[in-house]
């Protein structure tokens, strides 16, 4: 594996009484795509909010791409060249397509002080205008058709407003993109683009990817490594063929999956009974 482009050292953070991640280490090689999954409640999104500066760790450090990133601001961590999407979906919905990627390339603009916009010197125009045609050029790596910049981006599908704020973070030009369920809400068809966007982002563009994902189809398909958190806590990392084998995990989370799964089919044989013998 390659060296870590972040490197978390017993990272911790509390609300008052609640330990919602405890000394956590992770280190993340550097163009790769690796996942964080776990059971609902684990501390993931606690964890990227951490790394992404929302939060500030009562414990523990930070560092990404060589710098100290524990208690900067997150407009600090992202001109360094990180990103994240959210899991709720968090475009601009009553601005254009076009309008919500130039917010994101907002760090990397030359002249884009408040005084350069207000007076609109060449300086500012100039990088304006430069930043429509990368946003473009991030609308047709994304695979978005011809002309959506110019919609109002409430008004796109769903999946395609995903495929948007991929291309807003990516106006920032990252090193390191986070990705907070990027395929929930979507259908198969949905999340198989989604997929291969992914491997694109390290393929096609050198990026590292690090996901919480709950679809173990795509955690599965998609990842060179893992990690599992429970409880706030790791309690396994590895590849795909050891996470699946570790009998930790099994109990910990696959195994309620499969409980959660076995319930459902249980639940639905009971209900169909119930419908026979009515209907007799």
């Amino acid at each position: 594996m390659s060296d870590p482009i972040l490197q978390l050292n017993n990272v911790t953070k509390r609300f008052g009484g609640l330990v919602a991640v405890n000394a956590v280490n992770f280190d993340l090689p550097a163009q790769r795509i690796v996942s964080i999954i776990g059971p609902n409640g684990a501390g993931k999104t606690t964890l990227f909010n951490i790394i992404t500066g929302i939060y500030k760790p009562d414990e523990g450090t930070l560092r990404f791409d060589d710098h100290n990133i524990a208690g900067r601001r997150p407009d600090q961590i992202t001109a360094l060249g990180m990103c994240r999407t959210f899991q709720n979906i968090r475009l601009f919905p009553n601005m254009s397509v076009m309008e919500n990627i130039l917010v994101g390339a907002h760090t990397r603009l030359p002249g884009s002080s408040p005084w350069g916009a207000v007076l609109r010197t060449p300086t500012f125009r100039k990088s304006e205008a430069d930043a429509r045609v990368e946003a473009r050029r991030l609308l047709r790596f994304v695979d978005l058709p011809a002309g959506t910049g110019d919609l109002i981006a409430k008004n796109l599908p769903y999946g395609q407003q995903r495929k948007v704020e991929i291309a807003r973070a990516l106006a920032s030009k990252p090193k390191l993109m986070l990705l907070d369920e990027p395929t929930a809400g979507m259908n198969p068809s949905e999340t198989d683009e989604a997929t291969r966007l992914f491997r694109r982002l390290r393929d096609e563009l050198g990026m590292t990817v690090l996901l919480i994902e709950h679809d173990m189809k795509v955690v599965m398909g998609i990842s060179e490594r893992i990690s599992v958190i429970d409880y706030g806590q790791k309690i396994a990392e590895g590849t795909p063929v050891e996470v699946r084998k570790n009998q930790r995990v099994i109990e910990a989370y696959l195994g309620r999956q499969a409980q959660i799964h076995d319930e459902a089919a249980a639940r639905r044989e009971s209900d169909q009974a119930t419908a026979d013998r009515e209907g007799n």
